[in-house]
């Protein structure tokens, strides 16, 4: 995830306004805000973990409680960043990726939980989603996204270590067994969207009740709402053109996920091992930020048409996608996302 976004994070108590950037998006404007600044009374938190910025809103409570509430919170983060992190020596996915082929281990209940939803949303999109990717990002493209020139070989090789076919998960046992090669595992792209949702759950064991929490700017979930919403009111632009505003919407108890490349940067799309021009953004509404994460993902290398499938067979995932074409123009796509149909005119219109 980009984190140009936290550092441009306009937060305190006196204005309640912030931004959210994409995953992976190099872009100079924001493109999620909330959108009322007039409400008194909203707490806000901070914690760097995952080589991002969290941060807690939480409105109604006591300071203090909310204080402790946070607290607890960050530190679940810390804990969940020791089992999912492959950068962390010990942790059950760097582990895991050292296993040998054939050799099997068990995984820390949020390790294997997660894992396990990345299978189920690799399913969901036909493999468009891959945590395995790892090694043929290595291979293929630099830190900054730019093309490589590997040898055909250092491809087939990096190309037989991707793909979820090479694990065999055990739910009664919590356990993962590496087949015949040892593929390079990394959460990023559902981790932060993983640690908002497992936040989420612990500030509702403490009876918090209007609270939004985002991990790196771009994975968002909320309960309840500030007074004269149904939730926590957020506007969301162009990434180009902030003043075009795409939709407005009251998050509560959904998640956003938003992922984007910038045009002349690349994406490895898993399925063919090829990469793919960057020049898109998307923007997922789901059950569950950890969902929106893996789709907006997906979103980077499906085609519009394969989108379009995926919308039909999954309706309660809405997606908007905002594509950079040749000339520098956008272009707005809906799959069942709420907002202004007149948007990409506009838009277009705007930047030409």
């Amino acid at each position: 995830m980009n984190d140009q976004g936290a550092r441009r994070l306009n937060l305190s108590k006196e204005k309640e306004e912030f931004h959210f950037l994409g995953r992976g998006m190099d872009i100079n404007d924001p493109g999620l805000t909330i959108s009322d600044k007039s409400v008194d009374g909203i707490l806000h938190f901070s914690h760097h973990a995952m080589a991002t910025v969290f941060e807690v809103f939480i409105h109604g409570e006591d300071p203090v409680y909310a204080r402790q509430a946070a607290h607890e919170a960050f530190q679940e983060v810390d804990r969940l960043e020791q089992e999912l992190s492959r950068y962390i020596p010990n942790s059950d996915i760097s582990c895991l990726n050292a296993l040998a082929p054939s050799g099997e281990m068990l995984l820390a209940p949020d390790a294997f939980d997660c894992l396990s939803l990345a299978l189920r949303y690799s399913t969901e999109t036909n493999g468009a989603f891959d945590v395995t990717v790892g090694a043929l990002m290595n291979v293929l493209l630099t830190r900054d996204k730019q093309l490589k020139r590997p040898s055909e070989e250092e491809v087939r090789q990096a190309k037989e270590r991707t793909g979820m076919h090479h694990l065999r998960l055990n739910e009664a046992e919590q356990s993962v067994k590496v087949l015949d090669v040892v593929p390079q595992i990394d959460l990023g792209a559902i981790g932060k969207g993983y640690a908002v949702d497992r936040l989420i759950a612990l500030l509702k064991e403490w009876d918090v009740g209007s609270v939004l929490v985002h991990g790196g700017t771009s994975s968002v979930f909320a309960r309840g709402a500030i007074p004269g919403h149904k939730g926590w009111p957020v506007t969301l632009s162009s990434p180009s053109s902030p003043d075009i505003v795409l939709a407005r919407l009251d998050v509560a108890e959904f998640g956003l996920g938003g992922s984007g490349v910038k045009k002349g940067r690349h994406i490895i799309d898993p399925r063919t091992a090829s990469p793919v021009p960057g020049g898109r953004a998307a923007w997922v509404k789901a059950e569950s930020a950890t969902c929106a994460d893996a789709i907006s993902t997906a979103c980077m290398v499906m085609t519009k048409e394969e989108i379009a499938q995926f919308s039909a067979a999954h309706p309660q995932v809405q997606m908007l996608l905002v594509e950079t074409l040749e000339e520098g123009k956008e272009t707005v796509y809906r799959y069942g996302f709420p907002g202004d149909e007149d948007a990409s005119a506009r838009l277009t219109a705007n930047i030409s």
